[in-house]
């Protein structure tokens, strides 16, 4: 079969997808990457796959540029030739359906997150719910990374439960994301915690802050690092001129962006993730699976990574001193509970979190479709 992997970024497909990618292809499939491009089409060239460029915008609700969308989108399914639309995050979940069922090409949708639309009550919310119910008419599988996802949109009956099953995440490669051997705490003597995610207000950034400035009045041998991605659109972002305040004030490292996480995990002692909400965090997942302890919100999405208390722990949202007091107690753990919370880590992404976990849901789904096509 004729099998596409929409997403609003090529660097996603490349990064998160390369395993699903690899187990079609060794099942005779022919995989074609619809996104937009930002650098990484000969890299999927590489790995055998068809591009087709998308133009897409990733956030926005222009009613009109969404219209082309469903267009562009067409005209791509059509070109392409698909039997199978896979379709990630929120505009090729919507609009690639409506395109692929004018098509009459199947899919298979997969709610990676709900973002900014479900965290805020406003008129945007309610239209994306609206399209996520008429669009959700029309998929025989979606896919939801967490349970809290899967109930709210069926609560809010924008979709059957007879079509929705759940995952673990977009799945980790453990054999990629392996724990150093004889790794031990940072040997600096300086606790190092590390936020990876884009500069947003809703992952939870302003808490680290906050309880960064909490934590260095009682402790000095400590570092904190944030890596990722400044983000501005709508004012959901944090602007640079605000980070570099940040950084002259003393209280964070920023380490700008990379294609290569695995060293700077490696380097940290904590990966924190004090979100608002998930579907499942990619960034924690590759932390456990590297043998990192984590702090995190109580929250849908981040709540899954963690058992508390056993490979980490979990703080209240929107709370930078309850996310302070975990911080402080993962600094305070003695060396061999530290070790033990980070096997702990290891062993949840092997036994719940590993990609072959996805990669066979992704297999039995489109098994249902072989003999119609």
């Amino acid at each position: 079969m004729r099998i596409g992997i929409i997403i609003n970024s090529s660097w996603n497909i490349y990064n998160f997808r390369i395993g699903l990618i690899e187990a079609f292809q060794k099942g005779g499939h022919q995989v074609i990457a619809i996104a937009p491009d930002d650098g990484f089409v000969a890299e999927l060239e590489a790995k055998g796959c068809e591009f087709f460029p998308l133009e897409m915008e990733r956030k926005g609700a222009n009613p009109l540029k969404d219209f082309f969308l469903i267009f562009n989108l067409y005209k791509a399914y059509k070109s392409a030739k698909l039997d199978i639309a896979l379709h990630f995050t929120i505009k090729p979940n919507i609009y690639g359906t409506l395109a692929a069922r004018l098509l009459n090409i199947h899919t298979i949708n997969n709610v990676t997150g709900l973002g900014t639309v479900f965290i805020h009550d406003n008129l945007t919310s309610k239209i994306a719910q609206k399209l996520y119910r008429f669009a959700f008419q029309f998929p025989k599988k979606v896919f939801f990374q967490n349970q809290d996802d899967l109930d709210l949109f069926a609560e809010k009956k924008l979709i059957s439960r007879k079509i929705a099953d759940l995952l673990p995440g977009s799945g980790i490669n453990t054999e990629k994301f392996k724990p150093q051997i004889g790794a031990v705490r940072n040997a600096s003597n300086k606790f190092t915690f590390l936020l990876i995610a884009r500069l947003l207000y809703d992952k939870g950034i302003l808490e680290y802050i906050d309880a960064i400035r909490i934590l260095k009045k009682n402790n000095e041998n400590t570092h904190f690092q944030l890596l990722g991605k400044i983000e501005t659109d709508k004012g959901l972002g944090v602007t640079k001129e605000i980070l570099q305040t940040w950084i002259d004030e003393g209280l964070i490292d920023y380490l700008g962006t990379t294609s290569e996480v695995r060293p700077f995990i490696q380097n940290a002692d904590c990966v924190v993730l004090p979100s608002y909400r998930e579907g499942t965090p990619r960034t924690l997942l590759e932390s456990a699976s590297m043998g990192k302890p984590l702090v995190a919100t109580n929250v849908a999405g981040c709540k899954e990574t963690i058992i508390d208390g056993v490979n980490g722990f979990l703080c209240e949202v929107r709370n930078a001193k309850d996310l302070a007091e975990k911080m402080k107690k993962m600094m305070q753990l003695g060396e061999n509970e530290y070790k033990e919370m980070g096997k702990q880590s290891r062993n949840l992404a092997v036994t719940k979190f590993d990609e072959k976990i996805v990669v066979q849901k992704y297999l039995q789904a489109i098994s249902l479709y072989s003999s119609k096509i």
